[in-house]
């Protein structure tokens, strides 16, 4: 295919230069955002009477006749065109004659693939959206199921107070819905402003109407500067940050995932179809899904890199270093999809293991904190309940015992303050339970986070609470 750009040069390019230069390997996947667009620009021409009302049937048969064929598979995306701008133009024009070659009045390259782009992201983040939601619903789920199922806490990894299992999921089910807000939120920017009718850089001659064709593609307005609207890929680097926090988020919860169903934690058990083996120990079972995702949470992250470092030291207005924003922020799209496609269901299918969790709490002494309050509700300073808890503590380690596990008479020689009543105060249910401060891990207190959670889903809102 021949460029688009021909005419000014006096001989053709090396062919080592296009195959450097196209970009249809990539940009091809935009093909229905671009053929829509030209749909908008050639109808909005015929209402202003820049082309023939008949010129303007002709590219409107003609683009939805190239769009059948691909969907049939009669036409394929010619791997030799230079963008997926000109296979579309070119192919149009072969069918249709002239009227295709009228089809790019007061319009560039530029101002194209800037609504291309847009119109892509649209949809992918849509269908992000979607599969978060999905994924916090399934969080909800199983935090319903375990709202009770007492568990260890854990700052530094050190076993530190009690908490429930439900109570720890619905912390990653606040993250991500401040993900989705963030999306939501990078969307509506993206579609506040049309760059279409922006030209190379300075417009047109052409009475175009702007507003129609921001309307049409569901744009709030066309964008005000028309250099600027060229220009911009913060929308792309917007998006990109949204993915690569959501992608964090993924990656804390696999690493906790991760610990949870090694034998040295035991709290879950993945399901078989989550998991692999190993080709020469047949006892594995390895959690490979989350492994991944923590892995490819780093290439999110050098998508956002590649972008931001793109855009730091070009001059406005259109540079082709601006190519290289489709390839990193289609790669951090798909790699985001795809890890929320896997997790969801293995999430879903997941099995918790709440006599390991409370096995765990027990010998970690995470009631210790609730032994030191039950002696200062008692009489004794707070800093002298810290010491004598702290010593039965290290007692109950040298004997293999735990603070449940002490007889009354034990319990005394530490202090009279100590009654039969201390059973209950350090009693794990109990300890979880009383901390009834909001955002609290007591069964109502998640119960209620989950009725946020799932109210907030339903109403399509942020993060709002």
């Amino acid at each position: 295919m021949a460029q688009l750009w021909q005419g000014r040069a006096s001989k053709a390019v090396d062919s080592r230069v296009n195959d450097f230069n196209s970009s249809i390997r990539f940009d091809a996947r935009m093909i229905e955002q671009d053929i829509r667009g030209s749909m908008v620009h050639s109808a909005m021409l015929g209402r202003q009477g820049v082309i023939a009302q008949s010129d303007v049937q002709a590219i409107h048969a003609g683009l939805r006749g190239i769009l059948d064929d691909l969907h049939s598979g009669a036409l394929s995306i010619d791997p030799a065109a230079e963008d997926v701008h000109t296979f579309v133009e070119q192919t149009l024009t072969a069918r249709i004659g002239d009227a295709g070659k009228r089809l790019h009045t007061g319009r560039s390259r530029n101002d194209q693939v800037a609504l291309d782009l847009r119109l892509y992201l649209r949809g992918e983040v849509e269908h992000l959206q979607t599969q978060l939601r999905e994924l916090i619903g399934v969080l909800c789920t199983q935090a319903e199921k375990s709202a009770g199922y007492v568990m260890p806490g854990y700052t530094h990894l050190q076993r530190a107070q009690p908490v429930t299992f439900g109570h720890q999921l619905m912390a990653y089910a606040w993250m991500l819905l401040r993900d989705l807000g963030r999306l939501r939120d990078a969307q509506a920017r993206m579609d506040a402003e049309c760059p279409l009718g922006s030209g190379a850089l300075a417009g047109t001659t052409y009475p175009l109407d702007r507003f129609y064709t921001a309307q049409e593609l569901g744009f709030a307005a066309p964008c005000a500067n028309s250099i600027d609207g060229v220009s911009d890929r913060d929308f792309c680097i917007e998006i990109a940050a949204a993915l690569a926090t959501c992608m964090m988020h993924l990656s804390r919860l696999s690493e906790e995932v991760i610990l949870w169903c090694s034998w040295e934690f035991k709290f879950i058990e993945l399901d078989d179809a989550f998991t692999t083996g190993s080709s020469i120990m047949p006892q594995k079972k390895n959690p490979d899904v989350t492994e991944l995702i923590r892995g490819k949470t780093g290439r999110v992250y050098g998508d956002l890199n590649t972008l931001l470092v793109m855009m730091k030291g070009i001059p406005l207005a259109y540079d082709k270093d601006m190519q290289e924003d489709k390839e990193a922020i289609f790669d951090a799209v798909d790699t985001l999809e795809l890890c929320l496609r896997t997790v969801t269901p293995m999430l879903a299918t997941m099995t918790p293991l709440p006599a390991n969790m409370r096995r765990a709490a027990a010998q970690g002494f995470i009631n210790a904190t609730d032994c030191a309050d039950y002696l200062t509700k008692k009489g004794m300073p707070f800093r002298d309940a810290y010491k004598c808890t702290g010593t039965m503590v290290a007692a109950c380690i040298a004997a293999g015992k735990t603070l449940e596990e002490l007889t009354l008479d034990e319990f005394k020689q530490y202090s009279d303050l100590f009654a039969e009543d201390v059973y209950a105060a350090i009693d794990l249910s109990a300890c979880c339970e009383g901390r009834t401060s909001y955002g609290g891990p007591t069964k109502a207190s998640v119960l209620h986070q989950i009725e946020l959670v799932r109210d907030q889903l339903s109403k399509g809102a942020t993060v709002a609470h």
